[in-house]
């Protein structure tokens, strides 16, 4: 990092998960090691061959309010309660409006209205649509109504890179901030894609795990006895802003989002780069970007979806961008994979992991995989050492996207 660059802090979080309706309970849950994983109660689930996936443990109907909610596909829900949370976490900022931004993402967008409008519209016609209806599922719907709920004027932006969205949007607030359009930007990524047709089209692929008789156990990065990844929905929003104008009006600082490593494998849509070099570059250029060192890292929350081929792709990008040195973790392994949530809610646990300076375990490796070169958390929490530390979260997506997010102690 240039000596004039400017400094982007993090002042403010908010989350919804598959373990909590917030980001204090979420990481109390992950640290205590629990599953948000469940079988499904749908009455569709039995035409499947995955029965089980993260739902959110808050329902959003129960904290919005119904008019407000009827607006809003259910991402946009997700996404619009995290960042309130995460704006009252920061202590509503006084700031001018046309110096706030927002950035904030989602793979798949609102499928769910799509889906259901469709048979909305073939079974009753389509003056019985809700006239909110392409609000609702467009993908920049979520940050358009979080830039109307704060008034926000900066800039309203909604990066689309599956599930490496939310790290993406954390990259792409930095940069506005940097550039001087933004003093205060509000960041990151929200899913909710729990439908019978995304999880048969997931399962037609053969990346999903069948694990039915113990959902809890199926999210298992890096075991031998892993079979895909499990299914999550969510949010995860962040408030950055520059540390000259956080620390004008006294806020508590959780860290610095330090730098940020964006690359493209160029590989397949699906499958990641073999040698993992493209993760690898990400790493790299955002610990350049960041101006640390790989011994300056200690702790990695991989994005590890516990596939068979991605984890160990992963580690192998870890070692030789960074050493076998950092704790490394897979948090997927309790809250399941919130698809362009995944980023934002990881963030969030990387930034929290260096403020109390704690690793939560990775869940269910019971039986680790061979050649796996990095220092993986499993059992039980670890500590973080004191002084001042930096950490990345991963986050890798289909279409060969790969984005890094390096965080540094304040």
């Amino acid at each position: 990092m240039s000596k004039d660059q400017v400094r982007v802090v993090v002042t403010g979080l908010g989350a919804t998960t598959p373990l909590g309706g917030d980001a204090d309970s979420t990481w109390s849950a992950l640290l205590a090691g629990r599953s948000g994983i469940r079988t499904l109660t749908d009455d569709w689930i039995d035409t499947l061959p995955v029965k089980f996936a993260g739902k959110a443990a808050v329902d959003p109907g129960d904290v919005l309010p119904k008019p407000e909610a009827r607006r809003l596909d259910r991402y946009e829900q997700f996404a619009l309660i995290a960042a309130r949370q995460a704006w009252e976490d920061a202590g509503s900022p006084e700031v001018d409006r046309d110096r706030l931004g927002v950035v904030v993402g989602s793979g798949i967008g609102g499928i769910t209205t799509i889906l259901q409008a469709y048979d909305t519209y073939r079974d009753k016609g389509w003056n019985r649509l809700s006239p909110f209806t392409v609000p609702m599922l467009m993908p920049n719907g979520a940050a358009g109504w979080i830039s109307i709920d704060l008034g926000a004027r900066a800039g309203a932006h909604s990066p689309v890179s599956a599930c490496a969205t939310g790290a993406e949007a954390i990259g792409y607030a930095l940069d506005m901030i940097r550039a001087g359009r933004a003093d205060i930007v509000v960041a990151g990524g929200a899913e909710a894609a729990i439908h019978p047709l995304n999880m048969a089209s997931f399962s037609a692929m053969r990346a999903m795990s069948t694990r039915n008789d113990e959902p809890e156990r199926a999210s298992r990065p890096w075991d031998k006895g892993r079979d895909g990844f499990v299914l999550g929905e969510g949010a995860g929003i962040l408030v950055l802003e520059t540390e000259e104008h956080a620390k004008a009006r006294g806020a508590r600082i959780y860290a610095e989002v330090a730098g940020i490593g964006v690359t493209s494998d160029g590989h397949h849509i699906s499958a990641p780069e073999p040698s993992g070099i493209g993760g690898q570059k990400a790493m790299q250029f955002a610990m350049k970007d960041a101006g640390i060192a790989p011994e300056d890292v200690v702790h990695v929350n991989a994005h590890a979806t516990s596939t068979p081929v991605g984890d160990e792709i992963e580690t192998k990008a870890i070692k030789d961008a960074i050493g076998g040195h950092p704790l490394v973790t897979a948090t997927k392994s309790m809250t399941g994979h919130l698809l362009g949530g995944a980023g934002g809610i990881e963030s969030v646990f990387t930034i929290l992991a260096m403020w109390e300076r704690i690793v939560p375990a990775t869940a269910n490796l019971d039986d680790p995989a061979d050649g796996i070169e990095v220092d993986v958390v499993s059992g039980s929490p670890r500590k973080l050492p004191q002084g001042p530390i930096a950490a990345i979260n991963n986050s890798f997506g289909f279409g060969g996207h790969n984005v890094a997010v390096a965080f540094t102690s304040h």
